[in-house]
């Protein structure tokens, strides 16, 4: 189906948000009024820049407390709408969205309603222009899409129909058994769909409206449920988002579009309307590459953690250090910041690396060139909404390429045991406007699903986290976003965890060989015993190496922190194989110790 996008969804001036929603491949637009009032350029001009970038404008929105009002009022409204419709014939947009009124004026009476809707739609029809009604969540006395459209019949005038917003139908009901009526308007008198996700939340249904409306797949909203129903009512329209966001309305117009149209790609699929490449789910974690402008602080934490330098690429300089299947890459080229270290890459193993890459082109995923030789494993990969490089690979698998056969042995094997087993999880703190996007990306792109979001506390402001994985947990990577924008570098650090089968043992192997943890406060410990009963001295153990606990039905969690390089540190884990969690409940006494041990630079 095409794609339109309601300019209030993006940031910036309306010519910025024409450009930014025709380059995500929109093939439409919704001119919110606002947007239009505040442009330099004519009706005419806005026209002619549409059709340059090949968008149509579906829609003009919106003209508001229009219908059920006193009849001198109602004199004045059309004498509104006349001037509007004029504009519209300049602008080239041929359907004119009309909310139900929310006017102190309006009376609840359907046939008056009717009446002057059909009205309107009279006038409206002289200039060649359709109206859609739209109910509010909050309208006066219109308050549901049924209601809506039995007023719309009732009016009977073929320039007149309905418009369905997920939003105000969703946000009144979550049963899927209230918009099954949809289904049952004829899809010809269906002039209009718009879509917005939301989280769920008990708040104030305006407010909710205005600020927190996201795309979707992004929120709570059965979304897809609702545009399976209107497609059963055979509606022909496009399929446009009318999102009212704070965060998208300070973010970048460009990549908000391309999240946009990926959020439409993706409902696409999941109700039957389109078949992109299937998801290839990625199977383990083949590598986290950090970047670091210098190797002696990273290659001595690497070493007292039990990692061997065990080869180097043939043409680049980078190092793979190696321990057990854990596997962490040291790049100090050209691209290394000065700021200091950083999670720059994530090799994710796939059972089809080249299927995996065609789903990520397909939703949009940026495809990174690669500076590469003619010896070089050829590998794909694509860029997540934060910048990380993300590479499909076959580690060690015949018949595909194996990005290992770029690295030559330096004569340090791998050790046999020091403890560290895998990489257990990724923590990649998000900007703060691309929170939604990169989950949306990771179980879109990447396949992998998505618990529940989580908010943690932090000492200047509250954190959100959502952790994606796949089925059995050899895939985790942890989402988080700090508080501000402004957040200092040190509260957007990331973060690997290693996974390892005695905790104790492991901390005091990297202390013992020179390793500093991050120094847990005593009240933490004092609680702790106050929640848990422990074997003796056991608890003791865990006070003296900084070593945080978390316990649920399933099992126990056992972690401890190195402290922080540049923007990355180490995490060491033990899990029980039953506990699927992070130890959420511990992150703000980490947060808080993070705060008073700034990171080595």
């Amino acid at each position: 189906m095409r794609t339109s996008i309601a300019t209030v969804s993006l940031s910036g001036a309306l010519t910025e948000k024409l450009t930014a929603a025709a380059r995500a491949g929109f093939d439409g637009v919704e001119v919110f009024e606002n947007d239009l009032l505040a442009s330099p350029l004519a009706p005419e001009e806005i026209r002619a820049r549409c059709a340059d970038l090949g968008l149509s404008i579906d829609l003009y929105q919106p003209m508001r407390d229009i219908e059920a009002v006193p009849q001198d009022e109602f004199q004045r409204n059309l004498r509104r709408a006349e001037h509007k419709f004029r504009l519209m014939e300049r602008l080239g947009a041929d359907t004119v969205l009309v909310c139900s009124s929310v006017s102190p004026l309006a009376v609840d009476d359907d046939a008056l309603a009717a009446f002057h809707l059909r009205r309107l739609a009279e006038l409206a029809d002289g200039f060649g222009i359709r109206v859609a009604y739209e109910a509010l969540a909050w309208g006066r006395h219109v308050s549901t899409y049924d209601h809506a459209w039995r007023i719309v019949e009732a009016a009977d005038h073929p320039a007149l129909g309905t418009c369905l917003d997920s939003f105000h139908i969703l946000a009144r009901s979550s049963d899927p058994k209230d918009v099954e009526g949809i289904a049952d308007i004829p899809g010809e008198k269906i002039f209009f769909l718009q879509l917005a996700d939301a989280p769920l939340m008990a708040m104030d249904v305006l407010q909710w409206s205005r600020h927190y409306r996201c795309f979707p797949g992004q929120g709570g909203f059965d979304i897809a449920g609702l545009v399976r129903q209107v497609i059963k009512a055979g509606y022909q329209g496009p399929l446009s988002l009318e999102v009212f966001n704070d965060v998208f309305r300070q973010a970048e117009a460009g990549p908000t579009a391309v999240d946009a149209q990926r959020s439409l790609l993706v409902l696409q699929e999941s109700v039957g309307l389109t078949a992109p490449p299937a998801p290839v789910v990625p199977t383990g974690i083949a590598f986290a590459e950090l970047v670091s402008p210098d190797v002696e602080p990273v290659s001595e934490l690497l070493e007292a953690l039990g990692f061997a330098r065990t080869a180097r690429h043939r043409g680049k300089p980078v190092d793979l250090w190696q321990q057990g299947e854990a596997r962490v890459l040291l790049n100090t080229g050209p691209g290394a910041r000065r700021d200091g270290t950083q999670l720059a890459a994530v090799g994710l193993e796939s059972p089809d690396p080249a299927g995996a890459a065609r789903r990520a082109e397909s939703l949009l995923a940026p495809v990174l060139p690669r500076r590469r030789t003619p010896e070089d494993v050829p590998l794909d990969a694509v860029a997540a909404p934060d910048g990380t490089e993300l590479f499909f690979c076959a580690t060690g698998r015949p018949g595909l390429p194996d990005w290992t056969r770029d690295f030559e042995p330096v004569g340090q094997p791998a050790p046999a045991d020091g403890g560290i087993r895998r990489i257990d999880h990724l923590a990649l703190t998000q900007p703060w406007h691309q929170f939604d996007e990169a989950a949306l990306f990771h179980r879109s792109v990447l396949g992998l699903g998505a618990l529940e979001s989580v908010d943690v506390a932090d000492p200047y402001g509250l954190l959100r986290s959502r952790a994606v994985t796949n089925a059995d947990g050899s895939v985790r990577i942890a989402l988080g976003v700090g508080p501000a924008p402004s957040a200092d570098d040190g509260d957007r650090a990331q973060h690997i965890a290693l996974a390892t089968d005695d905790l104790v043992a492991a901390a005091r192997r990297f202390r013992a060989a020179g390793g500093r943890l991050l120094t847990i406060p005593a009240n933490y410990y004092d609680d702790l015993a106050a929640k848990y009963e422990f074997e003796e001295g056991e608890l003791e153990t865990y006070r003296e190496l900084g070593i945080l606990y978390d316990r649920d039905a399933d099992g126990a969690f056992r972690h401890c922190y190195t402290e922080t390089i540049g923007r990355v540190f180490f995490e060491l884990v033990q899990r029980d194989a039953g506990y699927r969690g992070y130890g959420a409940q511990n992150a703000p006494v980490r947060l808080a110790a993070q705060h008073v041990r700034r990171p080595v630079r």
